[in-house]
């Protein structure tokens, strides 16, 4: 007979234990002595007979037990308390090799080298801007990272430094990507790329990150004349449709826009060459001064206006629903959108929940015709 300490059920939200007795078979709770002397070589498995344990795409609560088996390491979202192992946030159960974590179902943004993200400026310092992303920590866009203007290629010197917030200041809206990240988690950011850079000309509205479906490309022309710009770190940008984003899914063939004339980039970048059919990335060729101008395009209709408000409603419909957020499905809220005339309504619970409803019903007809 043996006795150990077993998790039996929930109450009020906690967790309590109780003695367990008369087990019928001891080797139920240890591994066989051959499985034991090699498990420093393979990997091993959970015990199964546990539904909470069963793999990657269990969802645990704080205070649930996960395993009791002290042979798995722990990590992220979980803490040790008498030999078992419980889960300290809400979350799916990750397994990578004998690591066991806990991936949380919201929380801040974590980033990762490679992200597109969107970010805000809180603080100007020396050769470096610091750009709240919605991270435990804000992010580092350093001096040397961004682009001149006029597309100078050099080394940055005091007269640049003194010149930061000229190019940009506190409250500032951009789009960058994570270069890297340093020891403590927190991120490097870089706007070497006329994709990448100051926001203008648009609207922004948060969405929890978790809902932020990666992809490889995150900038999406929508119906409307309308972009949006989908940050990894739930910040998405709505803005006025550009001709520099109509030549990026436009056929290779130049940069130049319908009768020769420059074409203005999404950041607000004029091509100073527009015979030339250069790419979006010869930064030498496409920077200029207006990158980092404060002036909005007073040219915005009206009814721009209120296309932008629309998709930035049905952006938030599908955050209500927890709907991940994808180009696709932000086009199908949208025509769902349109039985309501008034913009407003549609952040209403009711009008919310019905067009999550037709945006998971057209998923399933699309599955079900393929």
């Amino acid at each position: 007979m043996s006795s150990v300490i077993n998790v039996t059920k929930r109450q009020g939200g906690f967790q309590y234990s109780s003695l367990g007795d008369d087990f019928e078979d001891d080797d139920a709770m240890s591994y066989d002595s051959e499985d034991h002397s090699n498990a420093g070589t393979e990997d091993v498995e959970m015990d199964v007979g546990d539904a909470k344990r069963g793999g990657n795409s269990d969802i645990v609560t704080p205070g649930e037990l996960i395993t009791d088996d002290p042979v798995w390491m722990r990590g992220h979202g979980t803490y040790f308390l008498e030999n078992l192992t419980y889960s300290s946030v809400a979350g799916t159960v990750s397994r990578v090799n004998r690591l066991l974590s806990v991936i949380p179902l919201k929380g801040r943004y974590a980033p990762e080298t490679g992200d597109h993200i969107i970010g805000r400026i809180a603080e100007v310092g020396s050769k470096r801007w610091k750009v709240d992303i919605g991270g435990k920590q804000h992010a580092v866009l350093m001096l040397g990272s961004v682009n001149l203007p006029g597309g100078i290629l050099r080394r940055k010197s005091e007269s640049d430094e003194l010149q930061m917030r000229s190019f940009l200041k506190e409250g500032d809206l951009l789009n960058a990507e994570v270069q890297s990240l340093f020891q403590d988690g927190s991120a490097s950011l870089h706007t070497r790329s006329l994709k990448y850079g100051k926001l203008r000309d648009g609207m922004f509205c948060q969405v929890p990150s978790s809902l932020v479906v990666r992809s490889k490309n995150h900038t999406h022309n929508l119906p409307g004349n309308v972009t949006v710009l989908l940050g990894v770190n739930g910040f998405i940008w709505l803005r006025k449709t550009s001709k520099m984003d109509l030549s990026r899914d436009a056929p290779p063939g130049g940069s130049t826009g319908a009768g020769g004339e420059s074409v203005r980039g999404p950041t607000g970048a004029t091509s100073l060459n527009p015979s030339s059919n250069v790419s979006i990335t010869r930064l030498e060729e496409e920077s200029s001064w207006q990158i980092y101008s404060d002036e909005n395009d007073p040219t915005i209709s009206s009814s721009i206006r209120n296309t932008i408000c629309r998709y930035a409603n049905v952006i938030k419909a599908l955050a209500y629903c927890e709907v991940g957020i994808t180009q696709e499905r932000i086009i199908s809220a949208y025509e769902a959108s349109m039985a309501y005339q008034n913009v407003g309504s549609l952040i209403e619970r009711d009008v919310m929940e019905s067009i999550g409803n037709d945006v998971i019903t057209v998923e399933k007809m699309r599955g079900a015709n393929q």
